[in-house]
C-alpha cells in the first residue's frame, strides 16, 4: 500500500510559480515511476510529467521548458516546480504512481491539489 499527499497548491497570477510536492509513504528508491497529472474544469485527467528512479523525465509538450519534475529520495518526495504559469495551466494536479506487486500491478493516486492561475 502506498500513500500519496501532495500539497504547494494555491492561487498564483500569470508569469508566476508554485512547487508542488508529493509526500510517498514508502521508500520511493523502492518505486521505478512518478507522474504528475492535472485535470481542468470539465477535462479528463492528463500527464504532466514523469520521473523515473533512473533520474530519467518526460514532459507532456504543454510544460516543457516551464515546469521541473524532481525526487528528493531523503524527504522521500516527489516535486514539481512550476514556472511562467498561465490560466491554461489551472487544473487539480495529482501524484500518481505504480507498484508491480507479483499478484499485479496496483495504481496509486494522492488526493490531489488545486492551482488556479488568474489574475
Amino acid at each position: 500500500q502506498v500513500q500519496l499527499v501532495e500539497s504547494g497548491g494555491g492561487l498564483v497570477q500569470p508569469g508566476g510559480s508554485l512547487r508542488l510536492s508529493c509526500a510517498s509513504s514508502v521508500d520511493i528508491k523502492s518505486i521505478y515511476q512518478f507522474g504528475w497529472y492535472r485535470q481542468g474544469p470539465g477535462n479528463v485527467r492528463r500527464p504532466v510529467a514523469t520521473i523515473r528512479n533512473t533520474g530519467g523525465t518526460d514532459y507532456a509538450k504543454s510544460a516543457e521548458g516551464r515546469f521541473t519534475i524532481t525526487r528528493d529520495n531523503a524527504k522521500n518526495t516527489v516535486n514539481l516546480q512550476m514556472n511562467s504559469l498561465k490560466p491554461e495551466d489551472t487544473a487539480v494536479y495529482f501524484c500518481n504512481t505504480e507498484v508491480d506487486y507479483t499478484s499485479g500491478i496496483e495504481g496509486y493516486w494522492g488526493q490531489g491539489t488545486q492551482v488556479a492561475v488568474s489574475s
